[in-house]
């Protein structure tokens, strides 16, 4: 996720939606990454990306993407300076466990921003690709998609289904809590795992209780 700075406006005509979209779907395949999901809404961003066999391509590519919208936008408003909001915020997600349900939650944003009442009426996420078929140059179908249906349209009513299915608030808040501190989007298996892997503890907990002030 990547907000602009001060949580100002970077989207305001359907051409600053396209042209993001369109730096998006070009540098994903230069940098070797995949899209698996995205919404952009008026003041930030949300994408699911695998950034395949280098874990810098995802950082190459968020620098060159927002660059590049940051460089439009000064121009079109005569202005100079940042457009977003430094760095943008990541979690690494459990594929099996999470991958479709950050998809539903990005897909959902609008829906919860009281923006539009489903999110096929939204034209700036992948949904409308995922369960209405829309040709989108952005979005690449990630296994768990795939094993939705063997046929397109059983995949897209399947999805259809699933991201109108009751969401439980735990999933939710496990979702957005670990985008915001930055940690990892999964059970405790899977957070096990990667701590074998790197060799560190990792934990989701969330920060501690507040110091109390000493006189």
């Amino acid at each position: 996720m990547q907000r602009g700075h001060n949580r100002q406006t970077v989207f305001v005509a359907d051409e600053d939606y396209r042209y993001y979209l369109d730096n998006l779907s070009f540098f994903k395949k230069e940098f070797g990454c995949k899209v698996y999901a995205y919404c952009l809404m008026t003041n930030h961003v949300h994408l699911v990306v695998d950034p395949g066999n280098e874990v810098e391509s995802l950082s190459q590519l968020m620098r060159r993407v927002s660059g590049r919208q940051t460089r439009y936008v000064n121009k079109l408003e005569g202005r100079s300076g940042s457009l977003w909001e430094g760095r943008f915020k990541s979690s690494v997600v459990s594929t099996v466990d999470y991958l479709p349900a950050c998809c539903r939650y990005i897909e959902l944003n609008p829906v919860r921003a009281g923006m539009v009442a489903s999110p096929g009426q939204y034209r700036w996420s992948s949904f409308r690709s995922k369960a209405e078929g829309m040709k989108d140059p952005v979005v690449d179908y990630d296994t768990c998609y795939l094993a939705l249906g063997r046929s397109k349209q059983k995949r897209q009513a399947a999805y259809a289904e699933y991201v109108a299915d009751t969401i439980a608030e735990s999933e939710t808040k496990l979702i957005r809590d670990a985008l915001q501190r930055g940690q990892l989007t999964g059970g405790e298996r899977f957070r096990a795992e990667i701590s074998s892997r790197l060799g560190i503890r990792i934990s989701n907990k969330g920060p501690g209780r507040p110091k109390k002030n000493t006189k």
